[in-house]
């Protein structure tokens, strides 16, 4: 059953429901997290293999560039604001969006622990890019581009945002930033967007990286094995992820250069890999289906 996905009118976070609820995430959390802790008697905790996050995100202190990540959303959804772009809590398509992220976030803490104090949110752009996003701290948005032009079911908007809540969970924008600023100016990356140093429009342009970011292949690898099992565990078909990268593939021939893939790139490789790894998640699916 899924849950309602709710949000405070001030603050846009999702509320927990509550513990009458018959499909509650923290329970559901617990659950998966004590199944883990139990070892090879019972389900392992990740059954795709991305290996060891990245080491050379430490060089950047998470609590600044999760700050600047909230710093940068709030940036965004004040200008869709403006401009009459922003959906209200009643939208239909954003509903649908929350209710899905509902499903999803309370399988986020066992890939990355601080995912447990992040205030989630979800939110819908009015705008005609195929394109969405999780900042680090698990700020998502989606564009009503990639929803109308692709037509996406439930499995695939929730593949597409499992992908992107894996690349906060990952800390892959962490990781990129550091592994691109150098040593010294990676530490003190934080330090000037939120103002703590000399910023001027330097800050400005460091906070629109973190949404315009490009990833490695590896990051996108990672955060397409990573989102898959979120999904399926979740109970959305691990199969949908190779539909949407099928339907990527024919709306970047269609339409040429789109927003979304160009920093995530398309190709029988990325869907050969998801396909070599269905069967690693199916039992997961199935197993929460039943549930």
């Amino acid at each position: 059953m899924c849950i309602r996905c709710e949000r405070s009118s001030s603050s846009g976070t999702l509320a927990v429901p509550s513990a009458a609820s018959p499909w509650n995430p923290r329970r559901a959390f617990l659950l998966a997290a004590a199944g883990a802790a139990l070892g090879a008697s019972t389900s392992a905790l990740a059954q795709v293999n991305v290996g060891n996050a990245s080491v050379a995100r430490n060089l950047v202190p998470a609590d600044k560039i999760e700050a600047a990540g909230v710093q940068q959303y709030g940036q965004l959804l004040e200008q869709a604001r403006a401009k009459g772009a922003l959906a209200g809590d009643n939208n239909p398509q954003l509903q649908r969006l929350r209710a899905i992220a509902g499903r999803l976030i309370p399988f986020a803490t066992p890939w990355n622990s601080r995912a447990r104090n992040w205030k989630w949110e979800v939110n819908l752009i009015g705008s005609k890019q195929i394109n969405a996003f999780c900042m680090p701290g698990g700020k998502i948005a989606f564009f009503t581009g990639i929803l109308d032009q692709l037509k996406l079911t439930d499995d695939e908007v929730a593949m597409v945002m499992g992908h992107e809540m894996a690349h906060a969970l990952r800390e892959h924008a962490r990781a990129r930033m550091a592994k691109s600023a150098g040593t010294g100016a990676a530490l003190s990356f934080g330090a000037q967007l939120l103002g703590l140093g000399q910023v001027g429009d330097l800050a400005a342009r460091a906070g629109t990286q973190l949404i315009t970011l490009k990833f490695s292949r590896g990051d996108e690898t990672e955060a397409d094995l990573v989102g898959l099992e979120l999904a399926a565990r979740a109970g959305y078909d691990p199969k949908a992820s190779v539909s949407l990268w099928q339907k990527m593939a024919a709306a970047s021939k269609n339409q040429g250069s789109l927003n979304f893939l160009s920093t995530h790139p398309s190709g029988p490789d990325r869907i050969a890999k998801l396909e070599a790894n269905l069967p690693k998640v199916e039992k997961l699916y199935r197993d929460a289906k039943k549930s």
